[in-house]
């Protein structure tokens, strides 16, 4: 007989009282519910539009390629108001709990900051389409002025400094993930000693190392997901569940437990 929402989410609650260094890893799973889709789930993006269309290096060599991606980074989800969600907010309360060492995320969505987690307690593996930057020199503006540009009719963007390419700051297929915040990312999964993954299937490499990173250290592994993993047997314990529901009671329960 499965065990419940309840009890599971109280194992975990155990596991962050237990711990000094907790790290919460999250991916696409978390953000689904804040409406911001999955672009490898059914109906996402990647069922529309071929991904090998949209290479790093097809974007700065051809101008058909970038209008072609502006276009659909305008019609995704991400650049839209989208507000974080209950699980967002639970990590946030960890936060506030002081029970966080850091968030590894492979999203590029912003909640974890709008939900009140600190910018610098989040690596963002993947970069943010908060901004976007010109490959020629190097100037950055904040995407509430693309997406204007992008709304206004815009399809093919420049810099207004240099008129160079411009870039999400997203990293996008066949680019290098940032060096300090993967660096930084490695070591912080080698260091914890509780490594929680919401919302990840765990296929996105080498984004997928850091549970391994933190296994391989000692560091207990929880996993909330929907879906199986590859690391499902790795975990102490594992939650099928939405991210929300499951991290909202996670909190509830540690919260029970600090104020006994």
């Amino acid at each position: 007989m499965a065990e419940s929402l309840d009890i599971l989410a109280g194992r975990v609650a155990e596991l962050i009282i237990g711990a000094e260094r907790v790290v919460v890893f999250t991916g696409a799973g978390i953000s689904t519910e804040s409406g911001i889709p999955d672009f490898r789930s059914p109906g996402g993006i990647w069922e529309r539009f071929d991904p090998d269309d949209f290479t790093y290096q097809k974007f700065v060599r051809n101008p058909e390629t970038r209008r072609k991606q502006w276009l659909v980074l305008r019609d995704s989800g991400l650049v839209t108001e989208a507000m974080p969600n209950p699980a967002h907010c639970a990590i946030a309360e960890l936060y506030k709990m002081g029970r966080l060492d850091c968030v590894i995320t492979q999203n590029i969505d912003n909640l974890h900051q709008k939900a009140g987690v600190p910018a610098d307690k989040i690596l963002e593996l993947h970069g943010t389409m908060q901004r976007a930057v010109c490959l020629d020199c190097g100037q950055r503006y904040p995407f509430a002025r693309i997406k204007t540009r992008l709304d206004g009719g815009e399809e093919l963007l420049d810099c207004e400094a240099c008129h160079g390419i411009l870039k999400p700051d997203a990293v996008l297929f066949g680019e290098s993930l940032p060096e300090a915040v993967l660096k930084e990312a490695s070591l912080r999964a080698t260091n914890c000693d509780l490594f929680i993954v919401v919302g990840s299937s765990l296929v996105i490499y080498p984004a997928a190392y850091m549970p391994q990173y933190a296994i391989e250290s000692g560091a207990k592994l929880v996993i909330i997901n929907l879906s199986p993993t590859h690391l499902d047997k790795k975990a102490v314990v594992l939650i099928r569940a939405k991210a929300g529901e499951a991290m909202s009671q996670v909190i509830a329960e540690l919260s029970q437990r600090l104020n006994r």
